[in-house]
């Protein structure tokens, strides 16, 4: 089993760097592929369905964002694929929800369908559920860290100075790829590296670290719907 794992990744590794290889690996990881759409479906996917070039796409993109410090490829490409799948699924539905106010005599759609489509409970069920999945990834990484979720929410920064500060260094750290590398190898935040480089306080960021500890990896670890969330708390801090 530790031989397969160490297979993947150093094909993964090989697939960054070699577009061949990626094609290669995507080829021989279409059943795992495939297997993700129709659990996002419930129903097997055909080679006309859209979502199946989605998947092979975000696929394709967890090579690409994929290190070795971020444990299972086969779990982040999964989760990948999910996001990516109901990020489609969602932007559909409120798109044929625009269009479909917009109706003729002969269209059959009703206004109240056009309405329960765009709260549609199964978009929402999926992407509650991916949410919680994350939630509880995040949480159990957070105890490698010896740092909990009510540690988080105690630690949290309460004005909105000290939000800026800590934006100022999450911004350097996702700017700088070996400061999360190192984050994530010794399980400890490089304070001193974050203050120097964010050129902020680092008391203020020490009084902050455990809140630091749970932001450090949501951007790190795929948590995409979760990275979302955070980055509209820390108002501003996507830069893409």
């Amino acid at each position: 089993m530790t031989s397969d794992v160490h297979q993947i990744i150093s094909q993964v590794y090989k697939a960054k760097k070699d577009s061949h290889a990626a094609d290669e690996l995507i080829s021989a990881y279409m059943p795992f592929i495939k297997s993700e759409t129709a659990r996002f479906l419930n129903r097997p996917p055909d080679q006309s369905d859209d979502e199946l070039s989605i998947a092979m796409f975000a696929f394709y993109e967890a090579i690409k964002n994929y290190s070795r410090l971020r444990g299972s490829f086969l779990k982040f490409a999964a989760l990948q694929i999910k996001n990516r799948l109901i990020d489609n699924y969602r932007k559909e539905k409120k798109n044929k929800g625009q269009i479909s106010l917009d109706v003729n005599d002969d269209d059959k759609t009703d206004l109240k369908e056009t309405i329960r489509d765009e709260h549609d409970d199964y978009a929402e069920n999926e992407l509650r559920d991916a949410t919680k999945q994350e939630i509880e990834e995040l949480s159990a990484q957070m105890t490698e860290f010896g740092v909990t979720m009510s540690d988080v929410a105690e630690n949290s920064p309460r004005q909105r100075r000290t939000l800026e500060i800590c934006q100022k260094a999450v911004l350097y750290a996702k700017n700088n790829p070996e400061i999360l590398d190192d984050f994530l190898r010794t399980k400890r935040v490089p304070l001193a590296k974050l203050a120097e480089g964010a050129n902020v306080e680092r008391k203020s960021l020490e009084r902050h670290r455990r809140y630091l500890v749970a932001v450090l990896l949501i951007c790190t670890n795929g948590y995409e719907i979760m990275r979302g969330h955070i980055m509209q708390v820390l108002k501003g801090g996507e830069k893409k």
